[in-house]
């Protein structure tokens, strides 16, 4: 058994070897909490959600880091155009990203370490680098020679002489390309105490130092979206291995969930909120959603494809239902998920083909109940049991069991009966019945529900009677 992941650093599919054996040491860049979690964001949480889960499967012991980023330069605009502290503004939102992972059955971190906790590990960092030639201080800043780290660029494949550094409104750099690892303090922001005057963090020198606090000076797994390549990853490990750690051995990148066909950002003002999709979607349905997918491929939202992923879930989740109603009793998942479900996880997290594996058994074991073979049905569902359990799917967990006790279940059997009238009421418009079309709308209406015709199809939401 050998698991295989795709190293950006390398460009290709490497056999994953962890540090020490039998245990493997994850660093995912976590929420810059400026706003609340959109899908986008918690895409990433996912998707390392069940990198995590499988390694764990594998028998390895898992340190899985996932960090919050909570001083940055938006977070301090939001509160001064808020008029609120800007610490409120990333606890509420760092609350708002925790409340979108529990939703969607993300496992906790082991540490989830915030930045405003690890300044001193901030300024060891710094100080090592000045004495190594690798940073200087001007004006109060302290900024990082990028052309004295000869491996600069390696991951994102750019040539120096290319390169322009994002605007960091900052001045004393000594050359432009060169990247703030601290901010001078400014009238009316946080500042904390440094050798070098009063100041706050700058965004790269975070991570670095919290890798370095709570990995050690080598980990196995660093993991983040694809936009942080550059210049976040890259100006990551120019710091950690400036200051003289190896750092992390493999990069693995998530894809974005994009919208006509653009990464989904609050700036672009097309993201869809976590707190919003759980109003209208089952949570276990939004995870099978995001989490199904390639981690590499690109998620393009519509509700279309959404009530795709619901339906197709429905199938799975009704076999277990049924099966459950078979067996007179609880059916633990398998000791072992069948060879070609581990075969297809094991070569860089295939969950599409694994997925395709579940829906196979599913079929069998459908079929075991229309033959009336209890016994075979059994089998099937604990196959199965143990491969939704792997992806955090089994409905019969206790997490979606309380999720969908009541009201959930309630939703999901009104859901269905409400869109098989739509289905009808779609049909009499098709044949230009009018008059038909508008008394369902109309009865829909009388019972509390709010029918909205979408460019991806009727939709129905709990309405004022």
């Amino acid at each position: 058994m050998t698991i295989r992941l795709y190293d950006t650093s390398a460009r290709q599919i490497r056999d994953f070897t962890p540090l020490t054996p039998g245990c493997v040491s994850i660093y995912l860049c976590g929420a810059t909490v400026q706003a609340a979690p959109h899908i986008g964001h918690i895409r990433s949480g996912l998707n390392f959600d069940i990198m995590r889960r499988w390694f764990a499967y594998r028998g390895y012991d898992v340190t899985f880091i996932r960090n919050v980023t909570d001083i940055d330069d938006k977070i301090i605009r939001k509160g001064v155009e808020q008029g609120r502290p800007w610490w409120s503004i990333g606890y509420e939102n760092e609350r708002a990203f925790n409340a979108g992972y529990e939703a969607l059955g993300c496992l906790p971190p082991t540490y989830e370490p915030r930045a405003t906790g690890h300044v001193p590990e901030m300024i060891e960092m710094m100080r090592g680098l000045i004495e190594r030639g690798h940073a200087y201080e001007a004006d109060g800043s302290v900024y990082f020679d990028v052309r004295s780290f000869p491996g600069y660029l390696e991951l994102s494949n750019q040539d120096i002489d290319d390169l322009r550094q994002p605007d960091e409104g900052v001045s004393g750099k000594r050359d432009p390309r060169d990247f703030a690892m601290w901010k001078a303090t400014k009238p009316g922001e946080p500042d904390w105490e440094t050798p070098w005057g009063r100041g706050r963090p700058g965004w790269h020198l975070e991570c670095s130092a919290m890798a370095h606090k709570y990995l050690g000076s080598a980990f196995d797994i660093h993991g983040g979206g694809l936009d942080l390549i550059f210049p976040h990853h890259e100006n990551e490990i120019a710091q950690a291995k400036a200051f003289g750690d190896e750092f992390a051995r493999y990069w693995v990148h998530n894809a974005w969930v994009t919208m006509s066909g653009e990464k989904m950002s609050k700036s672009l003002g097309n993201s869809v909120l976590v707190s919003e999709m759980v109003k209208n979607w089952r949570p276990i349905v939004l995870r099978y959603y995001l989490g199904t997918p390639h981690y590499r491929s690109m998620i393009e939202y519509s509700e279309e494809s959404l009530r795709e992923a619901e339906s197709a879930f429905a199938r799975i989740e009704g076999f277990v239902q049924r099966a459950t109603e078979k067996a007179g009793r609880d059916v633990a998942p398998a000791a072992e998920v069948p060879p070609a479900f581990a075969e297809a996880m094991d070569d860089d997290l295939g969950v599409p083909h694994a997925l395709a594996i579940i829906h196979t058994t599913v079929r069998q074991g459908n079929s075991a109940l229309a033959a009336d073979d209890k016994e075979e049905a059994i089998a099937r569902l604990a196959e199965v049991r143990a491969m939704l359990g792997v992806l955090g799917l089994d409905p019969l967990d206790p997490h979606w069991a309380e999720e969908s006790g009541g009201g959930e279940e309630l939703h999901g059997a009104v859901d269905t009966l409400v869109r098989l009238v739509l289905q009808q009421r779609e049909s009499a418009r098709e044949r230009k019945d009018w008059a038909t079309a508008d008394a369902i709308r109309d009865q829909l209406n009388q019972s509390g529900l709010a029918i909205e015709d979408s460019p991806d199809g009727p939709r129905w939401t709990l309405g004022n009677r």
